[in-house]
């Protein structure tokens, strides 16, 4: 269970579900239809070293694969839609002028490295350092394709003086991702991490989130896999918090004059040709996705 001050590595607690999300990525990049590349994913995933990861994302388990599909219903085609609305999102930001490219909760999210970035942009990528130093040592042959800065910090603390330190211009736009982080919050701690973005947010800014409500996806897929004699558990239900108290992030930034626009993931998926069947629609609408952006400012929506 989640306590106020819990660690993780790479492996353990939250840091195992970004492998769970980097396996996925790796997945959707090796379909022929695939809605994103991302080449960094399997590297990743591979550099724990576990037999049972490597499997996985390397394609030699397409049962468990099939498993985990059919268990988690709707998470897989949500994370696929959250991926490509969040590159979305940060492509609109900076062909609008924007530099500053802050990434909460990085986990083993490649975009410093697979996006294509204007000159001069800065991605700073926050995390817990057992985290950071793990993908640091695991893309060490590799080069970003812009200037990458690590933050290693706690989240639940002071994080926004972290991020001056390491060059963060608060009176600069900046564009914030926030994939999937919130319910691995408590709700106090939620509203605390969004008033400090709105603080360090200038105008013009831009904020991408997505989270999921109810409940967490069931276990059938761990199941599945303990059967085969993989190695691979991922407990999210033990890693959320509860809704109950949250404030909904779309009203909290529209309460505060942000222009939010909210995208539903099925259609983000049918706009780029992915089939996507009503009743996998009427899934998806427990996850979505929303960018709110700062008036002002010389960036345009």
């Amino acid at each position: 269970m989640r306590t106020d001050d819990d660690s993780w590595d790479i492996e353990s607690s939250v840091g195992a579900t970004a492998l769970g999300v980097a396996a996925m990525r790796a997945a959707e990049s090796r379909r022929p239809d695939a809605l994103f590349d991302d080449p960094y994913a399997e590297v990743l995933v591979t550099a724990v070293g576990s037999p049972s990861w490597t499997q996985l994302v390397n394609g030699e388990l397409p049962e468990l694969e099939d498993a985990a599909l059919a268990s988690m219903g709707p998470i897989v085609p949500a994370l696929v839609a959250r991926t490509c609305y969040l590159d979305e999102v940060v492509r609109s930001a900076t062909a609008a002028g924007i530099r500053q490219v802050v990434i909460l909760a990085a986990g083993l999210d490649a975009r410093a490295y697979r996006l294509e970035w204007p000159s001069g942009t800065t991605v700073f990528e926050l995390d817990l350092p057992k985290v950071l130093e793990f993908k640091r040592r695991a893309l060490a042959g590799h080069a970003p394709a812009t200037q990458r800065r690590e933050i290693a910090v706690d989240l639940r603390h002071d994080w926004p003086a972290a991020l001056r330190d390491n060059g963060f211009d608060p009176t600069a736009p900046s564009v914030w991702l926030a994939e999937g982080l919130l319910r691995y919050l408590p709700a106090d701690a939620q509203d605390t991490l969004l008033a400090d973005v709105v603080a360090a947010s200038a105008p013009g800014s831009y904020v991408g989130i997505y989270r999921s409500a109810g409940a967490a996806p069931d276990a059938r897929a761990r199941a599945d896999a303990r059967a085969a004699g993989v190695e691979v558990t991922v407990d999210v239900g033990q890693l959320w918090y509860s809704d109950e108290g949250r404030s909904d992030p779309i009203d909290w930034f529209t309460e505060r004059g942000w222009t939010v626009s909210r995208a539903h993931p099925a259609e983000v998926l049918r706009s780029r040709g992915r089939a996507v069947t009503d009743m996998a629609a009427d899934q998806l609408k427990t996850h979505y996705l929303f960018t709110a952006r700062r008036p002002g400012g010389d960036s345009t929506p």
